[in-house]
C-alpha cells in the first residue's frame, strides 16, 4: 500500500479569503516503511504572508519571492499523490487549499479527494481519546514521537512527524528510524511502547519459591476445581510419557 503523509503552510486561515499555499511537504510510506521518496516545494503566493502565520512557520513575503506558484508544479504533484492513500491531520484545512489552488490552477481540474482515499488523523485521535487535546505536538507526547525539532512549523518536518504518530497510533511501527534504538511499538490499543534490549550484565533475576502455607492453599485450590469439574481437573491428571 501507497500512503502519502501530507502537510502545508499558509500565507492565513482562509482560502475564501485569498490565502494561499506556500509550502507543501510529503512522506512516501510503501507497506508502513519510509521509502525516503518525499515532495517537498515552497511556493509563491503572488500576496503578502499575514504576521500572524509567519511567526507559525517562519516563512516571509523576501523568502517565497523566488520560488515558483502552484500552477509550476501542480501536475508533478498530481501524478506523484495519485492513488495513494493520503494521511493528513485535520485534514479539512489543507484539502481546502489545495482544491482551491487546483481550481485557480484549471477551472476543471480534479479535486485531491477524486484522486485519493483521506485519512484524518485528527478525527481518527477523536475517537481514539475522546475528550482529549489531539493536536499534532498532543499525540506526539501521548506516543513518545520526538518532536524536539518543531520550533516552527514546516509542511515537511510536520508530515515526518506525523508519519510516526499515525504509525504509532494505528498500532504498528512506531518510528521511522529503524536503525536506531529504542523501538517503539504499539500495542493492542495503539499506545507505544518502547522495547529495549536487556544488557548482558545485569544481575540474575531473583527465585521465590512458594510457601507451604501457599503450597497447601494451591492444592486446595486444585481440590475444589477437580470436584466441581467431576474429576476432569487436568493439573491434578497424571503424566504420561510419549511412547515412539
Amino acid at each position: 500500500m501507497r500512503q502519502i503523509v501530507l502537510d502545508t503552510e499558509t500565507t492565513g486561515l482562509e482560502p475564501s479569503e485569498g490565502h494561499r499555499i506556500i509550502e507543501i511537504g510529503c512522506v512516501e510510506l510503501i507497506d508502513r516503511r519510509l521509502t525516503r521518496g518525499n515532495f517537498h516545494q515552497y511556493l509563491q503566493p503572488d500576496r503578502s504572508v499575514e504576521a500572524g502565520a509567519v511567526e507559525v512557520h517562519g516563512l516571509s513575503d523576501e523568502f517565497l519571492a523566488d520560488k515558483p506558484r502552484f500552477g509550476d508544479i501542480a501536475e508533478r504533484f498530481l501524478n506523484y499523490i495519485g492513488g495513494a492513500q493520503l494521511i493528513i491531520h485535520n485534514a479539512a484545512f489543507d484539502l481546502g487549499f489545495l482544491n482551491h489552488e487546483l481550481r485557480r490552477w484549471r477551472e476543471q481540474a480534479p479535486s485531491v479527494e477524486s484522486q485519493c482515499e483521506v485519512i484524518d488523523t485528527l478525527s481518527l485521535a477523536r475517537r481514539r481519546h475522546p475528550g482529549q487535546r489531539n493536536s499534532l505536538d498532543a499525540l506526539c507526547k501521548r506516543y513518545g514521537v520526538d518532536h524536539s525539532r518543531r520550533d516552527l512549523h514546516g509542511a515537511l518536518l510536520d508530515a515526518e512527524i506525523l508519519a510516526e504518530v499515525y504509525l504509532a497510533m494505528t498500532g504498528g511501527q512506531g518510528s521511522l528510524a529503524l536503525d536506531q534504538e529504542p523501538v517503539r511499538h504499539g500495542d493492542a490499543q495503539g499506545a507505544a511502547r518502547v522495547v529495549r534490549a536487556l544488557a548482558k550484565d545485569r544481575p540474575p533475576l531473583p527465585v521465590i519459591r512458594a510457601t507451604e502455607a501457599e503450597l497447601q492453599a494451591h492444592q486446595q485450590r486444585l481440590a475444589a476445581i477437580d470436584k466441581a469439574s467431576q474429576g476432569r481437573c487436568v493439573w491434578l491428571q497424571p503424566k504420561t510419557g510419549c511412547v515412539s
